[in-house]
């Protein structure tokens, strides 16, 4: 059964959800939601991923509002401060750049293992949870194993899995650790595996190769030749932000929801090397170029949406071809989105004329 969005959010009016990582691209999405139903919500993150016009002018992050929280979800006074309030919890903090956590593995452990713990921690102590979501990812899965006859690998939540990546392995252990923990606490909880996210307001880190659509079509907004790394033959499941933030409420409130390991995804296979393509339609004078493979990117795959459709009786609304268009039409509106070292990149490649 289908419910209308309208009628999910309404369940909102008057409560309280606490957003750890709640300054960054999809919690902020999930924070503007649940706002536009009524609910109070406190966002809480350390706010330094991104330059502070990042926040203030991308994401809409007012630091001066009394329910932004600038803090860590390791300050276990904070947290508990900050559960203690809440109706419902969901924990979106991650260190979740897979270049940054294979480059630094003990502070990929610090915010998505002892963090989290120290979070499901203090809901179990505060007893008023009605119920926490904690946000996977599609990582977990590896490559998974390609369907017979069509090399392609669909990911269902019951395949053993089996991560590639520093990321993909702190995320599975918090997966298990909510489950352990929060059952133990009598608290209802709900996982859901994000698969590739895109879409405005979303930019691009400096040394990450994460964030597909936003760093090929930047590059193409600049001049920039279209990098595909391993020669985009990768696999992913592309979902609009709107509707990852859509589905992650959802997941708050839908009776089938309670227990679960949900994948939040379209249920569509679409290369990198297709998004590609789909950008250069807009900037056809851009060019490609094909890099190595780099280290713990999987070959990918989609999402089954099976069980995600019958628990929260919903589907993501934004296919993938116009959710490109959107993010091309909103870089070309907003130029101050693309990044000043991007920039001056693009600005050292022109060939010298004088």
């Amino acid at each position: 059964m289908v419910i209308n969005q309208h009628d999910a959010l309404s369940h909102f009016a008057g409560t309280c959800v606490a957003v750890t990582g709640g300054g960054g691209l999809i919690g902020s999405r999930i924070a503007v939601q649940l706002r536009a139903a009524g609910a109070r919500v406190i966002v809480v993150g350390r706010l330094d991923a991104y330059p502070n016009e990042v926040y203030s002018q991308l994401f809409g992050i007012d630091t001066r509002h009394p329910d932004t929280v600038v803090g860590d979800v390791g300050d276990r006074a904070l947290m508990r401060h900050v559960v203690g309030q809440c109706d419902y919890v969901i924990h979106a903090a991650a260190m979740a750049d897979v270049a940054a956590c294979t480059r630094n593995p003990l502070a990929a452990l610090e915010t998505n293992v002892t963090g989290t713990q120290i979070l499901l921690d203090e809901v179990a102590r505060a007893g008023r949870t009605k119920r926490l979501v904690f946000t996977s990812s599609a990582s977990v899965y590896g490559n998974g194993r390609p369907l017979e006859g069509s090399g392609l690998s669909q990911f269902r939540e019951d395949d053993a899995p089996d991560p590639l990546s520093v990321y993909g392995n702190t995320k599975l252990w918090g997966e298990h650790q909510v489950k352990i923990a929060m059952e133990a606490a009598g608290v209802p909880y709900c996982v859901v595996r994000f698969f590739s996210v895109y879409g405005e307001p979303q930019t691009v880190k400096e040394g990450s190769h994460s964030w597909v659509v936003a760093w090929l079509a930047m590059r193409a907004s600049l001049g920039l030749p279209l990098e595909l790394n391993g020669g985009g033959r990768q696999v992913r499941d592309f979902v609009h932000v709107d509707d990852i933030a859509a589905g992650t409420i959802r997941a708050l409130i839908a009776p089938g929801a309670a227990g679960q390991v949900l994948n939040i995804g379209t249920g569509r296979p679409t290369t990198i090397r297709e998004i590609a393509k789909r950008v250069l339609m807009h900037y056809p004078e851009a060019g490609l170029v094909e890099r190595p493979l780099p280290v713990g990117d999987p070959m990918g795959g989609y999402a089954s949406t099976c069980r995600m459709r019958q628990a929260l009786g919903w589907e993501p609304a934004v296919a993938v071809e116009e959710g490109v268009d959107r993010y091309v039409k909103w870089i070309n509106e907003r130029p101050e989105a693309t990044p000043q070292w991007m920039r001056r990149l693009a600005a050292a490649s022109k060939p010298c004329t004088g």
